[in-house]
């Protein structure tokens, strides 16, 4: 009995971290570190890899346990997200707030060991999603994704000068390239959940914009996305291998915006969203195999 307790706790403070949208972004600070030491030639030590995997998961889980904190009279509004563990009282508030303070504490504890460069970014993506979106901007402005959406670029850049300095454009690259990615991954999910949202007084892209217009910004950053992913190869770190996979799933994610534009309805826009994750994580595997190749 004992024992089921302690898993059925485990199991409600692993979601309270919303795992689903941290795998991706330790995914990309991992792959953003292997892109930097190949470019490079740095071979850092195991201590430094580890350090990074450890400071990236804990303030990325961090941050998203406080974010929950703070959203828990909206998420128990909202059918999609009031059966998450604070508003269905599966996990007591304060607690939540006391352990994503600890995440965030270690986060930036092993940051710092990493580097002062790695710590600051940690801070700045810490402090943007916490206090900028989930505070300030998410209640308030239809601005809020994209003011927010640096927070998302930090782990790609916080993976990369872990590794090194040089090259450092590449770095700023790709965490650009993730910031550009946030607002059709997020204004598409909001499109699909446009009620719930709108239920919960979110002032998101589809609340406070018709249909048409939300469909147009989608479709436009969702370009906007892809031609930049392709412009990656002028760094001249990546070639044929990287460029081919980059115009074949970016047509495809563009094709899949624009028959949202063209036709609007909520399972169009869930496909987009469902699509755009492993979209982002094949576009840096790519990179890896092409330097490695």
């Amino acid at each position: 009995m004992l024992k089921s307790r302690v898993g059925y706790s485990i199991r409600n403070y692993w979601e309270v971290t919303k795992p689903k949208i941290w795998y991706l972004l330790v995914f990309t600070a991992f792959a953003s570190a292997i892109i930097a030491s190949n470019i490079s030639g740095v071979d850092a030590d195991i201590i430094i890899w580890i350090l990074l995997l450890i400071s990236v998961t804990a303030g990325s889980a961090g941050a998203n346990t406080v974010s929950s904190y703070i959203d828990r009279d909206i998420d128990a509004i909202m059918e999609r997200t009031r059966h998450r563990p604070i508003p269905s009282k599966r996990i007591d508030a304060r607690h939540a707030l006391y352990y994503g303070s600890i995440l965030i504490a270690i986060a930036l504890v092993t940051s710092a060991m990493i580097n002062l460069y790695a710590l600051m970014l940690m801070a700045f993506g810490i402090f943007d999603y916490v206090v900028v979106y989930s505070k300030l901007l998410k209640r308030r402005s239809r601005a809020n994704i994209v003011l927010g959406g640096f927070s998302g670029g930090m782990p790609a850049l916080i993976g990369y000068v872990s590794i090194t300095l040089a090259n450092i454009e590449v770095g700023v690259m790709l965490a650009l390239l993730v910031f550009l990615w946030i607002p059709m991954h997020i204004w598409s999910l909001a499109l699909r959940f446009k009620g719930d949202y709108y239920n919960a007084n979110i002032p998101m892209l589809p609340v406070v914009n018709s249909v048409s217009t939300s469909t147009r910004v989608i479709a436009a950053t969702t370009l906007l996305m892809v031609v930049f992913s392709i412009t990656l190869t002028y760094t001249g770190y990546f070639g044929y291998i990287y460029l081919t996979v980059a115009v074949v799933i970016g047509a495809i994610v563009a094709v899949m915006s624009i028959q949202l534009l063209w036709k609007p309805d909520e399972d169009k826009a869930w496909r987009l969203f469902k699509f755009s994750s492993p979209y982002l994580a094949v576009l840096f595997i790519a990179m890896i195999v092409d330097l490695l190749l």
